[in-house]
């Protein structure tokens, strides 16, 4: 099965409700959708969705790296040769995170339909079915806590919420929310690096006293202040979990070596994809560290492939994979299947994709 050429595709599909965080408001998805074909006439999907704001790739730049740069280097190569496919991905050419992640997604997913293995089990297979959380966006307290209630009457028991837009409002925003919930409902709270070290301390802290029950708070300070990091990571009870300061293996290694975070969230986009990813779970798990797989804005086949790599690995212990349902239409035929919180793995070989129904 020899790579032999790409279709790169733009696809934009509209929101049910605009989706809004401390870094951006989101009302239509764009992203883009590579299709990897083989002399065979197989087909691996991936796809790189693109977030300026946090790993700085945008629409044009996701196509110009896989045409000129990605996938000529890659083109030719047998499929059988996986472990110098990816080298090449990550080697060609540096950061582009997201281009690099569609191209690593459609290869996992080629070589996983030869052997005719879903690509959850390539990857150790561990779970048949993943739980995952929904978010609720930024807005006024008591619309966030009409969402929250909406959420949990629709099946979710795990609540993201978006905050680091005013600290002394995300505290009556989430005050507001587990009063509408109860306590039977997890609240993780995502502050897209939206406070600063002492505020971050100040609002988790009068969180903790106000008895709230916060599972953990993600990525609260600037993605390159790791010493901040630490410094709430260490004067908090709540667990702190990293995002945008992790992309790499090497930043897993220097975040937990300086026990600058409590869990890591790999996300595919960032990590160049499942190749990467696999490598930051490896290390996580090597040192007692648990990890969250989660998602861009991103369609079913994005979601497919980061909910393989979470069924395999047992060191993923959360989930936030609620991305696709937010679109307002699944143009995924096939992928996993998800019903509400449940996300149940693909039955086909790779990552159970039949076709894509184009916008």
């Amino acid at each position: 099965m020899i790579i032999k050429d790409i279709k790169v595709r733009e696809v934009s599909i509209p929101l049910k409700k605009p989706f809004t965080t401390a870094l951006r408001t989101l009302n239509i998805l764009t992203t883009i959708i590579i299709e990897i074909i083989t002399d065979t006439g197989d087909i691996g999907y991936g796809e790189a969705s693109p977030t300026a704001v946090i790993t700085g790739d945008t629409l044009g730049s996701i196509r110009e790296a896989v045409e000129n740069n990605i996938f000529p280097a890659i083109k030719g190569m047998d499929i059988d040769d996986i472990e110098n496919i990816m080298i090449k991905i990550n080697k060609c050419m540096i950061k582009n995170t997201s281009p690099k992640a569609a191209v690593d997604m459609a290869v996992y997913d080629l070589f996983c339909k030869k052997y005719n293995m879903p690509l959850y089990r390539y990857f150790g297979g561990s779970k048949n079915e993943i739980e995952t959380d929904i978010t609720v966006s930024v807005k006024d307290a008591d619309s966030m806590a009409e969402d929250a209630v909406e959420y949990v009457k629709e099946g979710y028991r795990i609540l993201k919420i978006k905050v680091g837009l005013d600290s002394e409002l995300d505290i009556k925003r989430i005050k507001a929310i587990r009063d509408a919930v109860g306590f039977d409902v997890k609240i993780r709270l995502d502050a897209n690096q939206g406070w600063k070290p002492k505020e971050a301390i100040r609002t988790i802290r009068k969180m903790e006293d106000m008895g709230l029950d916060i599972e953990l708070v993600e990525q609260p300070v600037v993605y390159y202040d790791i010493e901040g990091l630490k410094f709430v990571t260490d004067n908090v009870d709540i667990p702190i979990m990293a995002d945008e300061s992790l992309f790499t293996p090497f930043d897993a290694i220097k975040l937990l070596s300086m026990h600058a975070c409590d869990i890591l969230n790999i996300k595919l986009m960032k990590s160049a994809g499942l190749y990467n990813a696999q490598k930051i779970v490896s290390i996580a798990e090597a040192m007692g560290v648990e990890c969250m797989i989660g998602s861009m804005m991103e369609s079913k086949v994005g979601i497919t492939a980061a909910s393989c790599i979470a069924g395999g690995k047992n060191a993923i212990t959360r989930v936030d994979l609620d991305a696709s349902t937010l679109l307002a239409k699944d143009i995924v035929v096939g992928g996993v299947k998800i019903e509400n919180s449940k996300i149940i793995m693909p039955k086909g070989f790779g990552l159970g994709i039949e076709s894509i129904e184009y916008m």
